[in-house]
């Protein structure tokens, strides 16, 4: 027990020791520090504290001036980006996000604006931010004709003045944009996914319109109004054609990508809203007619899909293949599972 207790009493040496080696120059700094402040004159502000604060008043104004250049520099560099390489299956550009990270400082960017006299620093913070989001759709425009297909195009430009304005929305860029902006904004959007629409679906949409469909001098015709009518033929033609476009719309539009979940939703049901009706009606009127087998042919060999297949089909839009193949992936993998579990145990 005597030591246990010795022992005890060394290392509390030992560790004050340590403790008075290791600080004592630190503590002797600050001693100092505190002497050279109490032997000092009692003055309200003495000429060390003066001379202190006019640096750092010259300091934040240097720093302030860098800051607003920097900021209108950065302008002219966005609209003179000429990245060359077209971001893949349409999504939102990196240059988007970037620049929207850039203008979301705004208490930030009006207090350096305000180190400067010469008009309202709000008024200027909002003119140049105004100025920039104008150089960035130019920007986007541009890049936007590096896609071969004009629908993906549409898409390119919808996705990022979407992301555009929901970020602005949602950030303190709001107070400086305003809701006029943000309004004229969210009415482009919708004018791209209306563009996108018309140039993907328009010539799909055709093969299942009735109207104008009759061929001149009949020839075997089906439904009985006058100027309705459509020959056999044709309606095997309309549905062979509104098979393979769509196909090949589902193949390419499935690897495309509009990475926010609500605008993905609202695209697909605008999509659905109009092309199943119109190919149900279509169906239901032209198709019911046909024979089960004629030549030697089934009519599963003109008529591939049901209104539900499509509507699955379509659910597969947008996800860029990424996400498809890892769908598929964890199909495989849940089917194999169920087999595994419906094995007897050996």
């Amino acid at each position: 027990m005597v030591q246990a207790g010795h022992q005890q009493q060394l290392f509390r040496i030992y560790r004050d020791q340590c403790f008075a080696e290791i600080t004592a120059n630190s503590v002797s700094i600050l001693l100092s520090f505190g002497d050279a402040i109490a032997k000092s004159k009692r003055s309200p502000e003495n000429k060390s504290c003066t001379e202190m604060r006019e640096s750092a008043q010259s300091l934040t104004k240097r720093l302030a001036q860098t800051a607003q250049e920097t900021f209108c520099d950065f302008e002219e560099a966005v609209a003179k980006d000429a990245t060359k390489t077209a971001v893949l299956y349409g999504t939102v550009h990196p240059l988007t996000s970037y620049l929207i990270n850039y203008v979301n400082y705004k208490t930030t960017l009006e207090q350096l604006f305000q180190e400067f006299e010469g008009g309202d620093p709000e008024v200027q913070l909002k003119n140049l931010t105004k100025r920039i989001m104008e150089a960035l759709q130019t920007n986007l425009d541009g890049k936007s004709k590096q896609y071969k297909d004009p629908a993906l195009t549409q898409l390119f430009l919808m996705n990022n003045v979407h992301y555009i304005v929901r970020s602005v929305r949602r950030s303190e860029a709001k107070d400086l944009l305003g809701d006029d902006w943000i309004q004229i904004h969210r009415r482009i959007v919708q004018q791209h996914a209306n563009q996108y629409k018309r140039i993907s679906w328009a010539k799909v949409l055709q093969c299942v319109t009735i109207q104008g469909a009759a061929p001149p001098g009949g020839g075997g015709i089906l439904g009985g109004d006058s100027g309705s009518g459509i020959s056999r033929a044709m309606v095997k033609d309309r549905f062979k054609n509104f098979s393979a476009q769509f196909e090949d719309l589902h193949m390419r539009q499935s690897q495309w990508n509009v990475p926010d979940t609500e605008l993905r939703e609202s695209l697909r049901l605008a999509v659905a809203e109009v092309l199943l009706p119109a190919y149900r009606s279509f169906n239901k009127r032209f198709g019911q007619a046909l024979p089960m087998v004629e030549n030697g042919k089934n009519l599963s060999q003109f008529i591939k899909y049901k209104p539900e297949d499509l509507e699955r089909m379509l659910s597969e839009f947008f996800e860029d293949n990424t996400c498809v193949e890892n769908k598929k992936k964890k199909t495989n993998v849940d089917e194999n599972l169920l087999r595994n579990l419906d094995r007897p145990y050996t």
